[in-house]
């Protein structure tokens, strides 16, 4: 059946019937469209037979690199297995999985769905009416993620690196646990770089997997010669306890106006909000992770003991 057929076809579904899918023989209702990004659909939908929601991430590929970028992270998420990292519940690969230069085929990924969305959806809803979260449930929060973080780091026989930490991909339990998802970036930690063409190349997708308010400095403008390695997570954890605590990164102002990102996260100069319920040694914890020099930023290890400190500071202050 040709493309257009197939688009008719599902136009027609749409005023006769809700849209059906079929993975691995199992079928399943859409019942709405929860999010949208640039390489992929995320749909709620319904088992038939069990009645029970997950979440079907839909990817299109098109040609034989998108399909081993997609088929990849269904490799990641079998091999990744930590409470607060997303379970792979399901998966297929449909369409030609030939090397043609404009084929399209799709992989669908069935995820558990939570019902409270993303810490992204969980803080703007926060931030309309400035209801800051306290240091209690922010810790909490954020040392689960350093472990799936720190997992991810150890992982044998080679360390991962997520390379796209955001409070977007980060869902939410009903008892508001992080579960850290989108595993499409995720790439071995330690990248060598020899010569202006690897450096480029490592740019290039940096610019297209990770996201510019949580990107590390080091992926802006990557040298010619050089070692990258976890550390970009580290960046973006710091980023992401920014959020918590003030709702949005550290430079998500700078990219609504439309200023250089780059500019800005280069400087390494940070600015922190006025008149907010957080401590110096929250900033402090922040900053400790903000390091713009790639080689003297902490490791996970160091964070998580960073993080058991700064709870004792705030518990001798109790």
């Amino acid at each position: 059946m040709n493309a257009l057929g197939l688009s008719l076809i599902m136009k027609m579904g749409c005023f006769c019937s809700r849209e059906i899918v079929y993975i691995n023989n199992v079928r399943y209702i859409i019942k709405e469209k929860l999010g949208e990004g640039g390489f992929s659909t995320i749909d709620l939908v319904e088992n038939v037979a069990t009645k029970k929601c997950f979440a079907v991430k839909r990817i299109i590929c098109h040609g034989v690199d998108d399909q081993k970028i997609a088929l990849q992270e269904i490799e990641y998420c079998k091999k990744l297995k930590h409470p607060n990292i997303i379970e792979l519940i399901d998966s297929t690969f449909k369409g030609s999985a030939d090397i043609v230069v404009n084929a399209t085929s799709e992989v669908f990924m069935v995820l558990p769905f939570y019902r409270r969305g993303t810490l992204f959806d969980y803080l703007d809803n926060r931030s309309i009416n400035k209801d800051y979260l306290s240091v209690s449930e922010i810790v909490r929060m954020f040392i689960d993620i350093c472990s799936a973080v720190k997992y991810m780091h150890d992982f044998k026989p080679e360390a991962l690196a997520h390379r796209d930490l955001k409070t977007a991909n980060i869902c939410l339990t009903d008892g508001l646990s992080p579960i850290l998802m989108d595993l499409g970036s995720v790439a071995p930690a330690k990248v060598q770089v020899c010569g202006s063409q690897d450096a480029q190349k490592l740019q290039d997708l940096a610019a297209e997997r990770c996201s510019m308010p949580y990107r590390a400095p080091e992926l802006f403008n990557v040298k010619s010669f050089c070692v990258i390695d976890e550390r970009t997570d580290i960046w973006s954890l710091g980023c992401l306890l920014y959020a918590m605590c003030y709702f949005k990164s550290p430079f998500d102002a700078v990219y609504e106006r439309g200023d250089s990102v780059a500019l800005a996260v280069i400087s390494g100069k940070i600015n922190f909000p006025e008149d907010t319920p957080y401590s110096q040694e929250t900033r402090d914890l922040i900053l400790f992770m903000l390091n713009e020099n790639s080689t003297a930023r902490p490791f996970i290890d160091d964070v998580i003991e960073k993080v058991d400190e700064y709870i004792r500071v705030l518990d001798n202050k109790v």
